[in-house]
């Protein structure tokens, strides 16, 4: 079993999209193993973003993941991480396949609606960066 992280950024959560997004990881066996909605700072936001820092969207990026409540997730199954990646779509929404959650919901490369570990190294540090060992299930 393998587990990751996702988050239903804030343009997603001001959508009402939250249920949909997890029934879409759901439908696939996958298991939702912790979750909650909270807030992020600015400091948050680059503290969980840093591996961007020298990026010319981290500004950017980091200003919109503080600019509304956000959904966190931990997601376990059977390759979690590419399952996940691929339910998501391309970050860009116009290369997303239709069907995946970017091409459906989301606005532009910024606003994408989720994120989702890249790999098991960046679930590792990505999850307790906001789940302890007792609040994941």
């Amino acid at each position: 079993m393998e587990r990751t992280l996702s988050i239903v950024k804030p343009d997603g959560v001001s959508k009402n999209v939250i249920g949909e997004v997890i029934r879409r990881f759901e439908s696939t066996g996958l298991k939702i193993r912790a979750l909650k909605m909270l807030r992020l700072s600015k400091d948050d936001a680059k503290g969980f973003y840093i591996v961007h820092k020298e990026r010319p969207f981290y500004e950017d990026l980091t200003d919109f993941m503080s600019s509304g409540p956000v959904v966190v997730m931990v997601i376990e199954g059977e390759n979690a991480i590419s399952k996940v990646r691929e339910l998501m779509g391309a970050t860009n929404p116009k290369n997303a396949v239709p069907g995946t959650i970017r091409a459906d919901f989301a606005s532009d490369v910024e606003k994408n609606i989720v994120h989702g570990s890249d790999s098991s190294e960046s679930a590792s540090t990505e999850i307790p960066y906001f789940f302890s060992a007792m609040e994941i299930c």
